[in-house]
């Protein structure tokens, strides 16, 4: 007798919820116990974590502007892992916008802030979707695994920025550090609340106008089917080349944008470091909402919460690393949760009467 995991008929109702749950409360669990050990109150450790994130407006403003570029990156890595595609470029795609966006501004230094900041995030959203448009043409023509360009491509974007910064968009003024020279004044996002700006209304209304036309269009439900199964995608007549395509390159462009928020909204010139790792928690963001673009809202506030509060603790003496745990053990918990969600476990193995009547039935042969 043995075990064995079966998926469902049905995945469990509300599963993306409890699955997200589970892993936050198996993270807290195991986080009281490793704050506990290193001599820290636990109680008072998580207290002071929700203070910082969520316990005033001060603090909603910082998760809500560290969520804005986590859930653009996770949308963009789940629009693609919709169709069973892996976008892990979206931290050179960020990188790539940010480009695009400074490009505007150092063309049209002058230009007023209402048309400055579109033609700047336009410009961003262009530059996303220009670096994912390699991987999604070997994809779409070649049949390249889309992991290998779009995890290339990073270092790629990484470099050029690089030499950007350290070359012929060097600031003169900067003291010889790696900056770009200061953006004008009107290309900043207008404040919202605190020190939030305009970029979460803009998010918002990315990642849910695009995980609702993602849930109910043709476009999407063609997604789902040639994720599911590239040989029904054929027969009902979808074009897989297509969708390959037009999937990728929206991923990137989606990333894109985040690169040109963050420009405009929370830095005030191209630095080498623009895309702060975003690109790479986006993976985490839209593994925790189940490669859903409809549940990537959630988990990027969820998700920005944490790393708020984790880096508000540091300054109680709390190891960083401690925070990185609780970070990763949320992305175990619920990836584990998920699993359970979409499988149930079924015995496997012969029964006892079968194994008897194999065993006589070989005596007998004997």
């Amino acid at each position: 007798m043995g075990l064995r995991l079966a998926r469902r008929e049905s995945p469990v109702r509300g599963g993306q919820v409890l699955a997200f749950a589970v892993g936050l409360l198996a993270a807290l669990v195991v986080g009281a116990a490793l704050l506990a050990m290193s001599g820290h109150a636990p109680i008072e450790v998580y207290r002071s974590m929700f203070d910082a994130a969520l316990g005033s407006p001060r603090g909603w403003s910082a998760t809500l502007t560290r969520a804005v570029p986590l859930g653009l990156a996770g949308l963009a890595v789940a629009i693609a892992g919709s169709m069973g595609l892996w976008n892990i470029g979206a931290e050179g795609q960020i990188i790539a916008g940010a480009i695009g966006g400074a490009w505007v501004a150092r063309l049209a230094p002058d230009l007023a802030g209402p048309a400055l900041i579109p033609l700047m995030l336009l410009a961003a959203v262009a530059g996303g979707a220009a670096l994912a448009l390699g991987p999604a043409i070997a994809r779409a023509r070649l049949g390249v695994n889309e992991i290998i360009t779009t995890l290339m491509l990073n270092e790629v974007a990484i470099r050029i920025v690089r030499y950007l910064v350290n070359g012929p968009w060097k600031d003169p003024d900067g003291n010889n550090f790696p900056v770009a020279p200061v953006l004008p004044e009107q290309s900043g996002l207008p404040t919202l609340f605190e020190r939030s700006n305009i970029g979460v209304v803009i998010a918002a209304v990315v990642v849910i106008g695009v995980g609702w036309y993602a849930a109910r269009s043709t476009w999407g439900y063609e997604l789902r089917i040639a994720g599911s199964s590239e040989r029904a995608a054929e027969y009902v007549g979808i074009s897989l080349k297509a969708k390959l395509f037009s999937v990728l390159v929206v991923s990137g462009a989606i990333a894109g944008l985040a690169g040109g928020i963050e420009l405009t909204g929370s830095s005030t010139r191209l630095v080498e470091g623009v895309a702060n790792g975003y690109g790479f928690a986006g993976i985490i963001v839209a593994a925790l909402a189940l490669m859903r673009p409809s549940g990537v809202a959630a988990v990027a506030i969820a998700f920005g919460a944490v790393q708020i509060g984790g880096e508000s603790i540091q300054t109680q003496g709390v190891p960083s690393a401690i925070s990185n745990l609780l970070q990763a053990l949320i992305l175990f918990g619920a990836l584990a949760a998920a699993v359970w969600v979409n499988y149930r476990v079924v015995r496997t193995g012969r029964s006892v009467e079968g194994g008897a009547g194999s065993a006589a039935a070989a005596g007998a042969g004997a």
